[in-house]
């Protein structure tokens, strides 16, 4: 579908891309890894056609429709949220504005009988079978039910998307991707404005997509779940495993443990001639030897080796100064924006040396409870700090709120007091921030370069509280690794807000899971969360949400109550999609009908006219389309019965 041969791409003197050759096929699903800066997101570009190539060849043929998913996007005002996904419907709706015209003139014409009637004729068959295969009766449906998995409510879909922040606006330009039905995705980092909920049912629609799938991600989990195929960027060269992530990374230490040693041996060889050369240059009677030394050395194809396998992030906290065992305590604590109510009647208390996990969908009122903590935010109730207790903040925008005219350096010289300002470069090396990159303004800085200067600011001081809200975005799988592993050595609290399963698994001791403008606690990890709530994805928990909300079910304090209501609640959903269920049957069995009808008329050789032969292609394709409904139906019904317990 897309190949590329002996790409070439040169910024400035540097070369990012040396002769890069390989062809992404119909079903593949590939993760592109490396470095920040290695050239991930400049490839997905390049495939997109928003970046040209210094030299070499990218071949992607007219018929292959490309859908890009960037990082960093503009977003367009004056549209509701239904009607922004509809643009991804522009043929089709710009095919029914035709179709329209079209009938509007043959409505008005008299000429039956001359070709400019049958042309038009023709025309309004042709734009109808065209419209029809392209499903342009199922569109609004189709919209809905990709709004709703990823996360949206009906009551949304009215609302302006300039009402929305950029997270949720970013998902508002991946249902459009999605609904385009593309023949390859690039998805540059798609994950980093999801919640677990929404990357699962992510995850379950490229899984059993038709089209082909190349994507960026720091998501290890999101990538051992979707791909077949690794493709790695190291020094402007590409190294192709036809494995998923976690395969890869074992077949990556072989060859990178093969190739260091022939680095090494290229580099003794090298040592022994230039040593050979050096030693005999002004001797006459080895003059004939120097010169072939000299050649054979000018011939050498140089081994390279990624810079960044040869440094080590070393990422410590500082001792956590004492805290009181009472961390945090909350009590009866409630949240409003306006009318709007995000958190209601909260109580519970945070201990010292508790490692909580904070998850569940976006709006839920994660980050404002970490901003109720942090004292950004008044609200009723109580929310009391613990005696002695210091706290080191990381917000989602820690990254963009630094001063982007200043330099990495001066970034972290600002707020080095003692004797760490003697270790800056130190600690910026170890950071990855090497050689040129210290006197680099942090508005040239990449995403991921930002959230590890963040980071850097937030070590220098010792706290006792770490409150992290979304840290690993932007962040690569090294980065993630090393901080997960200090966050265990941490000997203080830890509250980390994150929809990245494989950084919370083994880091968080309790789980505290937000849905209806309440908490839950869960006990143990992440995986034990999910597990204990019996879903091998989110979808149940995003569907009971959804009911709790648009039906407005109170909750009672009462856990007797509270299952009844939810018994009551879900037992008139599960006769609403019974009766729904009933309804599709009667139409499969009409449209059958219809079939067999068009189907004895055809049997007559007299009747093969072209009308026929497309109500009969009318009809099989809303037959169709009733079965995928009815399976779709059944599916949810069967869910409810099984959640119901029935």
């Amino acid at each position: 579908m897309i190949s590329i041969n002996n790409l070439i791409v040169e910024f400035g003197g540097f070369t990012l891309f040396k002769d890069v050759t390989f062809i992404v096929n119909s079903r593949d699903r590939i993760g592109l890894v490396g470095k920040n800066g290695a050239g991930k997101s400049t490839l997905l570009k390049i495939f997109a056609g928003k970046q040209e190539a210094t030299k070499g060849t990218v071949s992607i043929p007219n018929e292959v429709k490309i859908g890009y998913l960037p990082q960093q996007m503009k977003h367009e005002d004056g549209r509701t949220v239904i009607e922004e996904a509809l643009t991804a419907f522009e043929e089709v709706i710009e095919l029914e504005k035709e179709i329209a015209n079209i009938n509007n003139e043959i409505g008005e014409r008299t000429d039956y009988e001359s070709d400019d009637y049958m042309k038009l004729i023709n025309r309004l068959a042709e734009k109808n079978d065209r419209f029809h295969m392209m499903g342009g009766e199922n569109i609004q449906a189709e919209a809905e039910r990709t709004l709703l998995g990823l996360g949206f409510l009906r009551s949304d879909f009215s609302r302006q998307t300039n009402e929305f922040s950029g997270g949720w606006r970013m998902r508002i330009e991946l249902v459009k991707i999605l609904l385009r039905r593309p023949d390859v995705f690039l998805l540059d980092e798609p994950t980093n404005h999801l919640d677990i909920e929404s990357i699962q049912w992510l995850e379950d629609f490229l899984k059993t997509y038709p089209g082909a799938v190349v994507l960026v991600s720091h998501d290890r989990a999101f990538l051992d779940n979707i791909t077949n195929r690794t493709v790695e960027i190291s020094v402007g060269k590409i190294y192709d495993y036809k494995v998923s992530y976690s395969q890869y990374v074992a077949l990556h230490a072989e060859r990178r443990e093969q190739q260091m040693k022939a680095y090494l041996n290229q580099q003794k060889m090298i040592k022994d001639t230039e040593d050979f050369i050096e030693r005999f240059r002004y001797k006459a009677t080895k003059s004939v030897q120097v010169q072939s030394r000299i050649k054979q050395l000018e011939k050498v194809d140089r081994i390279e080796i990624d810079e960044v396998d040869n440094s080590k992030l070393n990422l410590k906290f500082p001792p956590a100064p004492r805290s009181g065992d009472l961390v945090c305590e909350v009590k009866d604590l409630s949240k409003s924006y306006g009318d709007h109510l995000v958190l209601k009647d909260l109580e519970f208390v945070i201990e010292r040396g508790e490692k909580l996990a904070f998850v569940g969908k976006n709006g839920e009122g994660k980050s404002t409870l970490v901003k109720v903590l942090m004292g950004e935010l008044d609200h009723t109730g109580v929310c009391k700090i613990g005696h002695n207790v210091k706290i080191g903040y990381f917000a989602q925008n820690q990254a963009m709120l630094l001063d982007g005219e200043k330099t990495v350096f001066d970034t972290i010289d600002d707020v080095a007091v003692g004797d760490v300002r003697t270790k800056i470069r130190d600690i910026l090396g170890a950071f990855m921030f090497g050689g040129e990159d210290i006197d680099k303004k942090v508005k040239v800085l990449s995403g991921g370069e930002r959230s590890r200067l963040a980071m850097i600011r937030l070590l220098l001081e010792p706290v006792n509280l770490l409150v992290l809200d979304e840290p690993t975005n932007h962040l690569d799988m090294k980065s993630k690794d090393v901080l997960k592993e200090a966050l265990l050595k941490f000997d203080g609290t830890v509250i980390v807000v994150s929809h990245d399963r494989e950084f919370l698994d083994g880091l968080s001791s309790k789980v505290y899971e937000f849905a209806n403008q309440t908490i839950k606690e869960h006990l143990g990890g992440i995986y034990s969360f999910l597990q204990n709530k019996k879903m091998d994805s989110m979808r149940e928990l995003d569907r009971k949400q959804q009911i709790a909300r648009e039906e407005k079910v109170e909750v009672a304090p009462s856990e007797n109550k509270l299952n009844y209501l939810e018994r009551k609640e879900m037992s008139k959903q599960i006769s609403k999609l019974e009766r729904t269920v009933a309804k599709s049957e009667e139409m499969i069995a009409e449209y059958e009908e219809k079939i067999e009808e068009i189907e004895a008329l055809l049997a007559d050789p007299k009747n093969q006219d072209q009308e026929t032969f497309k109500a009969y292609d009318e009809a099989k394709k809303k037959l169709e389309d009733e079965m995928s409904n009815w399976e779709n139906i059944n599916e949810e019904l069967e869910a409810l019965i099984l959640e119901k317990g029935e």
